[in-house]
């Protein structure tokens, strides 16, 4: 546990982020100890979500003057703050947050430090403790010098004192008294307030030399905390700034390593290239849950349930589906489609002629197919069709049936007046999942992408992780689908798996290699907290997880020689080493649909249970998200009312 205490509300989001990354396997814990009636005041629980909503805000703030021993009557009940008389609620509020406080101060006094944030007129001050007192007046004064902690050698002095707050009520409501003890470490850093940005950034930036200091370690990615560093430099590029000049900025402003500055400008390069053919303005992509699974991979946080149990029901979900699927064509209608990504879950769980049905209603209520119901592709030049799939992915059994081929491409040359659609994928995940009939509904509609995820090469992770499927079912899935003609296959991998090392990433890549498939991508693990690795942590504090520099570029270069180049990456909290996740595909195989989601450019309609509607308007200057509910029975009787919430955003943000 770390925990870190504010004056006052400002940049928790931020702190905690930052602190996270040099520590992962940490919870962090970031409180603000405030008085303002104006200012909106939240706390970040270990997680880094904000545990109040800015209408409790206000609430709040009154009730925290309680603790800072504002207008309490005799009996230490608030009567008044900030001149405000308290309601009853507000006072029951002020003793939910002295319980908080109190829970906060105990975690304080054992943690693996503790931070204290004090935000001053355009000044910025950090006091890092080693640790709290424990109570104990002679251990305090036993362990009153700061302990060594760069490689040996003793920790920087300072003959500034950070005083914490003096008295904590207890959860047995004593008094524990917090002595003065000297910071082990401090910093302060000048700020511009009236600049949040700037003053964001040299916050970061002051509180990164902190903490590569305390832990000796520098960070890959710098102050850069988000999921998308490739915004800045494809922001640049777009503003006709120089590569040089983008390195430059990314170093000085952020720190980040030479490599991912070279690697983000990389895709960031790839992705524009990628993106030319998409309208942003009058474009919009489709995303279709499937929240069934074989089983429940100890890492996943996704909305999954186990297709065993909900066999009978799946047939109500696609119904509950397919009407979400009729009225999202219908609100969009008039805006041009440019790529369809069935994820989940698992896809493949769903029975042959269920996959049938869902892409069936897909295609007649996008109007994407031909008369055979085969997808047809917009968007390419007249030579690059043959019977109405990209030249990528050209069926020659279709070929052969049909005896006027000139004929269907005069057909086709007609529908692609209206159709620009790019790419359709499927996710076919676990290869426990897949088989030839399923793969053969795939084929028949004309599936341009398909993703086979063996996650690990390596027997034994496979079963410690929950995932039912062996290698070799991997290396049978893989082989069917390319006999059965698809050339455009996605394989997802993951680094850092529990108990994996860098010699049994080696022998995954080496089996990947063999495969040779089209794209890879490689994440770093994340673990959430909705997953049971997160949940249920206390099971697997056994478990070594590691990801290091070695394994992030054994990979990449593994990619790069089976002809592969990054075309899209994104960062996520938790992440075993603080990496990212890098989509590596062959020429002509990238897929849009990752850039999109990613990039943000576009509006993604996201249809089933748990799936988030992003709209994106005012030329992409705006983003609104509509998220549909997680349960399956919510979601199946609540279905009306999931459509209507689509109907409602849309109209507010006039895109239909």
């Amino acid at each position: 546990m770390i925990t870190v205490a504010l004056n006052e509300s400002n940049f928790e989001y931020d702190i905690h982020s930052l602190i996270k990354a040099f520590y992962p396997d940490q919870e962090v814990m970031v409180r603000a100890f405030s008085c303002s009636c104006t200012e909106n005041t939240a706390a970040v629980d270990g997680d880094g979500n904000v545990t109040e909503t800015d209408g409790e805000a206000a609430d709040r703030n009154r009730a925290v003057a309680e603790v800072h021993g504002d207008a309490t009557g005799g009996n230490g009940d608030v009567t008044e703050a900030c001149g405000d008389a308290l309601t009853e609620r507000e006072k029951k509020l002020a003793e939910r947050r002295r319980w908080k406080e109190a829970e906060f101060w105990t975690l304080a006094r054992t943690a693996k430090f503790h931070l204290e944030v004090d935000y001053g007129e355009d000044v910025i001050t950090f006091s890092f403790f080693q640790s709290l007192v424990s109570g104990n007046p002679e251990e305090e004064e036993k362990n009153s010098g700061a302990p060594a902690i760069f490689s040996g050698e003793k920790a920087p002095q300072t003959e500034e004192k950070a005083v914490l707050i003096r008295e904590k009520a207890t959860s047995k409501g004593e008094k524990a008294v917090l002595t003065e003890k000297k910071a082990v470490l401090t910093g302060r850093v000048f700020v511009n307030s009236s600049d949040r940005k700037e003053t964001k950034n040299r916050l970061k930036q002051k509180l990164y030399e902190l903490l590569a200091a305390f832990s000796g370690v520098t960070l890959p990615w710098g102050t850069l905390t988000g999921i998308r560093p490739t915004k800045i430099p494809m922001s640049m590029l777009e503003a006709g700034q120089t590569e040089e000049a983008i390195r430059t900025y990314m170093r000085d402003t952020y720190f980040a390593s030479d490599a991912k500055i070279d690697l983000s400008i990389e895709v960031a390069k790839r992705e524009m290239e990628l993106l030319s053919r998409v309208d942003y303005e009058n474009g919009y992509s489709l995303y279709i849950g499937i929240p069934f699974c074989p089983s429940t991979c100890l890492y996943c946080s996704f909305t999954s349930y186990p297709i065993g149990v909900w066999k009978k029901r799946v047939d109500e979900y696609l119904d509950a589906l397919c009407r979400e699927i009729a009225a999202t064509a219908e609100l969009m209608r008039g805006k041009y489609l440019n790529s369809v990504y069935i994820g989940g879950g698992t896809p493949t769980s769903l029975e042959p002629e269920q996959l049938d049905r869902l892409i069936t209603a897909i295609g007649e209520s996008f109007e994407l197919f031909d008369d055979r119901k085969h997808i047809i592709y917009g968007g390419l030049q007249q030579e690059e069709l043959c019977c109405g799939i990209p030249g990528n992915f050209c069926q020659e059994s279709f070929c052969e049936k049909e005896n006027d081929v000139n004929s269907e491409k005069r057909n086709i040359s007609n529908n692609l007046r209206e159709n620009h659609l790019i790419e359709f994928t499927v996710e076919a995940g676990r290869p426990d999942s897949i088989n030839a009939e399923k793969l053969e509904v795939l084929r028949k509609h004309n599936i341009s992408r398909i993703s086979i995820n063996p996650q690990t090469m390596k027997e034994e992770t496979l079963r410690l992780i929950g995932r039912r499927h062996t290698v070799e079912q991997t290396v049978q899935s893989f082989s069917l689908a390319r006999d059965m003609g698809f050339n455009n296959i996605n394989m997802d991998l993951i680094v850092g798996l529990p108990e994996e090392s860098l010699d049994d990433v080696r022998r995954t890549m080496d089996e990947i290699a063999k495969l040779a498939p089209d794209n890879v991508t490689v994440h770093s693990l994340a673990v959430k907290r909705a997953s049971r690795l997160r949940m249920e942590r206390d099971n697997y504090t056994h478990l070594h997880i590691e990801n290091t520099w070695e394994t992030i570029d054994l990979t990449a270069r593994y990619c790069r020689k089976m002809g592969l180049s990054p075309y899209y990456l994104y960062r996520q909290k938790n992440m075993a080493g603080n990496f990212e996740n890098v989509g590596y595909a062959a020429p002509g195989k990238a897929g849009v649909y990752n850039i999109l989601i990613m990039e943000e450019k576009q509006t993604i309609m996201a249809l089933g249970a748990g799936a988030t509607t992003k709209v994106v308007y005012e030329h992409g200057n705006r983003i609104e998200r509509i998220g549909n509910v997680k349960d399956l029975n919510n979601y199946i009787e609540r279905i009306d009312e999931m459509i209507e919430r689509k109907k409602k955003l849309l109209r507010r943000v006039s895109i239909q």
